[in-house]
């Protein structure tokens, strides 16, 4: 069974930095494109940012040049490298990965979260 779990969120001060996993595990053969999401208090699911094998990292403008979005197959997780944290980055963010599994085809699977809070 494929599941997908964030981790790394916590409590930071305003201009601190913080690095969200998302790791995959079951029987898979690689993660072929992550999305990275959040949800503020009180505000809908955003996307934040994007990485798949055709095209390169893409960002929302209110994260761009603080947030990075990597993966590394080999460890069957992505990551969101988060940089000049302000209070308004606040949110539960959320890891949507397309997987590739070994018994063949793919899926898109949502974790559960990670709280990230930043005070300012």
């Amino acid at each position: 069974q494929v599941q997908v779990v964030e981790s790394g969120g916590g409590l930071v001060q305003s201009g601190g930095s913080l690095r969200l996993s998302c790791a995959a595990s079951g029987s898979i053969v690689s993660i072929s494109a992550v999305g990275w999401y959040r949800q503020g208090p009180g505000k809908e699911r955003e996307w934040v940012a994007g990485l798949t094998n055709s095209a390169g990292p893409n960002y929302a403008d209110s994260v761009k040049g603080r947030f990075t979005i990597s993966r590394d197959n080999a460890k069957k997780t992505a990551y969101l490298e988060m940089n000049s944290l302000k209070p308004e980055d606040t949110a539960v963010y959320y890891c949507n990965a397309y997987i590739v599994k070994s018994a063949g085809g793919g899926a898109s699977y949502w974790g559960k979260g990670t709280l990230v809070t930043v005070s300012s």
